[in-house]
């Protein structure tokens, strides 16, 4: 794909936008005051959007960027065309493509942003292809599969100066901003441990890869699915929703919530790279009292700790736990009040009082709930038209103003902040995929696990474990194929 005159090509869409039929899309431009009317929004004030992943929540993502009154869906590209049927029928104008490759070489002149959701490990191929293209683009969480697309994505934001934003629709919600709030104002005075938990995984995970292949489905392009990822045959019961559990294509527990759940406390703490982890995982048996060695999947259940460091503050401890695994509960919360939304939450603790939420940072509370002083702490952070419902209109109103406006600023997860949330989310899951690490003993016929009951020392800046060089096999992926991540 010629990149090389990408940039000149979108600034100059535009003047395009003001003087040509856009026939894909479905409409003609004319001048605001023939078509007129209250309200009313000239073409030549709107986006082209893209969406690779039109099915499921790629579904729910193009709709929403078409609600906001901005955004035009010109473009729909899956892979799966059992998938696409919804979009297809709500968006019959839009051309459709099953490789987003033929779709931004074809194209982008007539493209302005590009939507990501497809499986975990597609998004760093997909959205620095547009973003070479100076497309602005919205990723759906986890950014990335790996520490290193995720740093990537960062730099390449920065580099092609384009609108970016993650779907963790809680970082736009009023109630991450009040916390931010409280804690600013020391109600809670200095952070010192985070408890953040889910009930998720509710796909299969700790088993076993199918030993027999089957034929795929004949609406679906299996080569196009796998993408980066190595080739397997095609197996029952892997797409739309299971391949979260297998470490090829998905990030388990953790890739799926944490960015979702852990955002709310890196919002508030303000936290950067963490230098420490250690974890402990939910066993599988099989059998009579033997444990399942089943590396290719995520565990069934985790308990990650991270350490994060502050000049000048006592090291926060910071820990993730999924599989239904929960802290115990705070002695501030009466007996029948329920902890988090029950499955999900977040508490921080804090040298003088504790706060707590639900999933996206919803209820927040400060513990015990009878506090009223909360109500006293004003509210001096602006908030996101619509809350978590305005993410996207957030994003689509940023393209449209450009990079560095006004808008761009007020961006709640562009990737200069969802990047560095997601290598920390990531960071858990390099410490749970080192644990499985297994090593043949010398001297019988058993193995060694010398990835366990360790920490791991984490350089940030460098993404290198300094203290154990076989964890760093899972910093950066090799990809199959031509496919490649050059920023």
């Amino acid at each position: 794909m010629k990149k090389e005159n990408s940039l000149k090509e979108h600034n100059s869409r535009r003047d395009f936008l003001k003087g040509a039929a856009t026939a894909a899309a479905g409409f003609y431009l004319v001048p605001r005051h023939v078509l007129g009317g209250p309200g009313f929004t000239a073409p030549s004030d709107k986006i082209v959007v893209a969406g690779i992943g039109a099915g499921g929540k790629g579904q729910s993502d193009i709709y929403a960027m078409y609600k906001s009154g901005l955004a035009d869906i010109g473009y729909l590209c899956d892979v799966d065309d059992r998938r696409a049927v919804a979009s297809r029928e709500r968006f019959p104008k839009a051309k459709y493509y099953k490789d987003y490759r033929e779709m931004l070489d074809k194209e982008h002149k007539h493209i302005d942003a590009v939507t990501v959701s497809t499986p975990d490990h597609n998004h760093a191929v997909q959205a620095i292809a547009a973003m070479q293209l100076g497309k602005h683009v919205y990723v759906q969480k986890p950014l990335t599969h790996d520490i290193y697309e995720a740093r990537m994505l960062t730099q390449a934001a920065e580099k092609y100066k384009v609108v970016t934003q993650m779907g963790n629709q809680g970082s736009s919600g009023d109630g991450v901003r009040r916390m931010m709030e409280w804690y600013n104002a020391g109600m809670i005075g200095e952070a010192t441990k985070v408890w953040c938990w889910t009930d998720r995984p509710v796909w299969p995970q700790g088993i076993k890869w199918p030993e027999k292949g089957i034929t795929p489905p004949t609406e679906l392009d299996w080569d196009l699915w796998l993408g980066t990822a190595p080739y397997k045959e095609y197996v029952d019961n892997l797409v739309p929703f299971n391949w979260r559990g297998w470490w090829d294509y998905g990030t388990g527990a953790l890739g799926d919530m944490a960015c979702h759940i852990m955002e709310p406390p890196f919002r508030v703490l303000g936290l950067g790279y963490p230098s420490e982890a250690e974890c402990s995982v939910g066993s599988v048996y099989v059998g009579e009292f033997k444990r399942g060695y089943f590396p290719d999947g995520c565990p069934p259940s985790s308990h990650v700790t991270l350490k994060f460091k502050t000049p000048g503050k006592e090291d926060l401890e910071f820990h993730w736990m999924d599989g239904g695994i929960q802290p115990a509960r705070p002695e501030e919360l009466g007996p029948n009040e329920q902890m988090g939304d029950g499955g999900n939450g977040v508490i921080i603790e804090g040298t003088k009082g504790k706060m707590m939420c639900s999933t996206y940072g919803i209820d927040p509370k400060l513990l015990p709930t009878s506090r009223e002083d909360g109500d006293k702490v004003p509210m001096t952070i602006p908030r996101v038209e619509n809350g978590d419902n305005g993410h996207y209109a957030q994003w689509v109103k940023a393209c449209v103003a450009g990079h560095g406006s006004k808008e761009f600023k007020e961006l709640s997860s562009p990737f200069s902040i969802a990047g560095p949330l997601t290598e920390s989310v990531l960071m858990g899951n390099l410490a749970i995929r080192s644990y499985d690490i297994r090593k043949p003993r010398k001297d019988d016929d058993g193995f060694d696990y010398p990835g366990r009951g360790i920490k791991l020392v984490w350089d940030g800046p460098n993404m290198k474990v300094t203290n154990f060089d076989e964890a760093n096999q899972f910093v950066k992926r090799e990809y199959r194929g031509s496919y490649s991540l050059n920023v």
